[in-house]
């Protein structure tokens, strides 16, 4: 289940970033930071396949409670890196402009 959110929202993120004119929000980053972690997940299914053969197929609903949590908590961390580059990089400078009138 992580493997199949990582790739949901990294195929998203990069449709997004190929149909964006500009690059001005580092969509790249991001595209960069899921599918490295689809990368991850899919080797640790194939050697979770090897190791249990048929019975990778049938998870139990626990287990795939807790996939599905680390997915969407891999994805929203994820999302808190590229948040916290572009409040440092600030693109647009909204945060400095922000900054001078306090």
């Amino acid at each position: 289940m992580t493997l199949l959110i990582m790739v949901f929202a990294a195929v998203t993120v990069t449709v997004k970033w190929y149909t964006r004119k500009d690059d001005s929000m580092k969509l790249g980053i991001l595209c960069f930071l899921y599918w490295g972690a689809s990368i991850m997940w899919l080797v640790d299914a194939l050697f979770e396949y090897a190791e249990l053969r048929a019975d990778y197929f049938s998870p139990a609903l626990e287990d795939m409670v807790n996939d599905t949590f680390l997915g969407l908590s891999a994805v929203a961390f994820g999302l808190v890196i590229w948040l916290v580059r572009l409040l440092v990089t600030d693109p647009r400078g909204s945060v400095r402009r922000m900054l001078k009138q306090s």
